[in-house]
């Protein structure tokens, strides 16, 4: 590892190859705290290439625990990087919820929050789920509820192992790029948010290589979802477009709209009112285009209108809040 971080610290960078046997060695243990950080610190002061990132999701996908009896759902998968310092509350987690009450399969991955206060798995505790990498209740939560959530330390051992160095730093790291991308499933439909503009290039680049059925979204003032606060560019295998929240026949919101607050239970309470439909509108809407871009994946022929109509109905009518409820009763 010495010798890594002074090519590093000489600003060389790693080929594909080294970053998969670095990562590994990583999950293995070979590493102490100390190193890890280290290495992880040297992705605050450049970019990562793409043969670093490739190399990373390639060890972490090889060292996964496979879920591939998930695979005949043909699920989606909705998630955002995070590291936008933004501290929205857990609009990718609570649209999954949405698309599931819709009559659509979903399989979330996500973790405890490192840059956040409140990342998935933070709020699924809240609810009080308990984990599972049980492929038969996994299967039964599927098969019952429309989605089965994959806590990532459960299924790769190289994230349980940074997962302590991560929350120590609190800041955004390369891995935080890697966590929508080693979904254990390799889900063939997922909905991807990015904080910038070249993450969102880097991951067109990896899923057009790909016969997954993608939607990068990146909102142009800098968050990880559609906020609705600004334009947001919406990148396919087929097109790039730039929608405003009017196109959607949303207001524009403001960043405070949004806001997961300062605890886990003050952006689970959130998380549960917009499932419920008692959030504000801000809150709403937020959620409804993320789920309605999500549906567009299943339904290349509808309109966003239509996708819109879709996620609406699914809050409205009470399949989402029917939706958790069950899936609450099942993985708890």
């Amino acid at each position: 590892m010495k010798e890594i971080l002074y090519r590093l610290f000489e600003h060389q960078y790693l080929n594909k190859n080294e970053a998969k046997t670095i990562l590994m060695n990583m999950a293995e243990g070979k590493y102490n705290e100390s190193q890890i950080a280290a290495f992880i610190t040297v992705y605050f002061m450049r970019s990562i290439s793409v043969e670093e990132l490739l190399g990373f999701r390639e060890a972490l996908l090889e060292m996964r625990v496979k879920v591939d009896e998930l695979s005949v759902y043909n699920p989606i998968d909705i998630v955002g990087t995070g590291g936008d310092n933004k501290n929205t509350f857990n609009i990718s987690t609570t649209a999954c919820f949405v698309v599931a009450g819709a009559g659509y399969k979903v399989a979330k991955h996500g973790n405890y929050g490192a840059t956040s206060v409140s990342g998935a798995s933070n709020v699924m505790e809240e609810q009080g789920v308990k984990f599972s990498k049980d492929i038969d209740l996994l299967k039964r939560s599927m098969e019952a509820t429309n989605i089965a959530y994959l806590h990532a330390p459960f299924f790769n051992l190289a994230l349980k192992t940074v997962a302590p160095v991560r929350r120590a730093l609190a800041v955004r790291t390369f891995f935080n790029m890697l966590g929508p991308i080693v979904n254990p499933l390799i889900p063939r439909r997922q909905l991807l948010g990015v904080y910038d503009l070249k993450m969102a290039r880097l991951y067109h680049y990896i899923y057009q290589q790909s016969d997954c059925d993608f939607t990068v979204v990146h909102s142009l003032d800098g968050y990880d979802e559609i906020s609705l606060t600004s334009k947001f560019k919406v990148i396919n295998k087929n097109e790039e477009t730039i929608f405003s929240p009017e196109d959607l026949g949303f207001p524009v919101n403001k960043g405070d709209d949004l806001n997961g607050g300062t605890t886990v239970a003050q952006a689970a309470e959130i998380f549960r009112n917009v499932i419920e439909n008692k959030a504000t509108d801000a809150q709403t809407n937020t959620v409804l285009a993320n789920a309605a871009f999500a549906i567009r994946i299943f339904e290349p022929n509808f309109s966003i209108a239509d996708c819109l109509a879709i996620a609406k109905e699914s809050i409205q009518s009470g399949k989402a809040k029917r939706t958790l409820e069950k899936f609450v009763e099942i993985n708890s």
